[in-house]
């Protein structure tokens, strides 16, 4: 009866063990769990889930790693599904400032940040600060990726959508045949 109590003990150091020295895997976990979440339209549980996984980034690197900023925008995203337009934009900010910091002004993973604000500001009609970001977001992506990589003609779409909407109709127009090009182009 006595070494049940030190097996549990024992157990418990070393999840905690674990935890400590593959927090990455853990991190991972979380991350997988939210996105399966919002991908079942359970976005308060993927919320809670993704709030849990920031927790544990900012627990266990720097304030300015790229993991805190990926666990930032995926809880800015979720924010943003639910209209929660005044929480999502901070995170989508701080998410930026530390991918431009950590990775560099022309890393994918900035024109990932990039899109997701002017997203946030395209999804509340704030079409003169969606713009600039979402040039900056393609010319990114076309400058890493490649002219003709699907990434830069979901970009494309992004930007003609927002002339779409501005009444810019001969400016969306070549953006979305453009991207239907490269669609056509990687489709084979």
């Amino acid at each position: 009866m006595k070494v049940f109590p030190k097996v549990i003990v024992i157990a418990l150091l070393c999840l905690s063990f674990a935890a400590t020295v593959f927090p990455q895997e853990t991190l991972d976990a979380l991350n997988e769990k939210a996105g399966r979440l919002h991908q079942q339209g359970r976005y308060e549980e993927a919320t809670e889930v993704a709030r849990k996984a920031l927790k544990m980034a900012e627990e266990t690197y720097a304030l300015d790693h790229p993991n805190v900023a990926a666990s930032l925008n995926n809880l800015a995203n979720l924010y943003q599904i639910q209209g929660k337009y005044s929480q999502a934009e901070p995170l989508h900010k701080r998410s930026l400032a530390i991918r431009e910091k950590a990775l560099g002004p022309d890393h994918p993973d900035v024109a990932a940040s990039l899109n997701n604000l002017a997203a946030l500001y395209d999804t509340q009609g704030k079409y003169s600060q969606a713009g600039p970001l979402y040039k900056r977001s393609l010319a990114i992506w076309e400058k890493a990726l490649g002219p003709d990589h699907p990434d830069v003609a979901q970009s494309l779409n992004n930007l003609a959508e927002l002339y779409r909407a501005q009444g810019k109709y001969a400016e969306a127009e070549q953006l979305h045949k453009r991207a239907m090009a490269i669609k056509e182009k990687t489709k084979k």
